[in-house]
């Protein structure tokens, strides 16, 4: 049976790979919102990615759960990587809130610029009913600056979106990726375990 949690977030992304910024973005949202426990859940066939450009889900998983290890609070789920088709995140919502029950306040942790287009995604309306959903953002991203229909769509649900703002964003697995492909140094962009398990398996390259 799953443990009983008030306020859960969720944490969902490709991680490849993850990084300090993903850390430090999900620590922020569970200070601030009072979450009990943030889940961290790699993508299995992300939606909108090139499958062939996206490293094997086992990679990504085991170095999510390397890099979460040191934090209590932090947990790594196969939700999405388990079951089959494109990783929608609505079809993940809908399973979690079955295992976790109606108790349980779910909150989606992102991306500003995917906060940005969260009325295109799949089942958009319901989205905001499964889950509050946290924005992270660069300081000085201000939410009057995003286009006129994304803000009046955003304005049905106000109490449902909210942002944050998180220095460590600047980081970005993009750049890790070339960083590695170029030979150059990733340190202190990725936690140790992170860095000695792409170099061991070759990953990037």
């Amino acid at each position: 049976m799953t443990e009983a949690v008030r306020k859960l977030g969720i944490m969902g992304g490709t991680f490849d790979p993850i990084h300090f910024g993903h850390l430090v973005t999900a620590e922020a949202a569970r200070k601030e919102f009072g979450l009990e426990r943030v889940l961290f859940l790699p993508s299995g066939t992300p939606p909108h990615k090139n499958p062939q450009g996206v490293s094997d889900a086992e990679h990504r998983y085991m170095m999510t759960v390397l890099a979460t290890l040191s934090n209590p609070y932090f947990d790594v789920s196969r939700v999405d990587i388990d079951r089959e088709g494109i990783s929608y995140t609505v079809d993940t919502l809908r399973i979690l809130r079955e295992q976790y029950g109606d108790d349980t306040e779910l909150y989606f942790i992102t991306g500003a610029d995917a906060i940005l287009e969260i009325m295109r995604w799949k089942s958009s309306d319901e989205l905001l009913q499964l889950a509050q959903f946290i924005g992270a953002t660069r300081p000085g991203f201000e939410l009057d600056s995003i286009p006129p229909e994304t803000k009046a769509w955003l304005d049905q649900y106000p109490d449902r979106v909210h942002m944050i703002k998180v220095p460590a964003l600047a980081i970005s697995s993009t750049d890790i990726r070339e960083r590695v492909r170029s030979g150059n140094s990733i340190r202190y962009l990725v936690p140790e375990p992170v860095e000695h398990y792409i170099r061991r398996n070759g990953l990037y390259k």
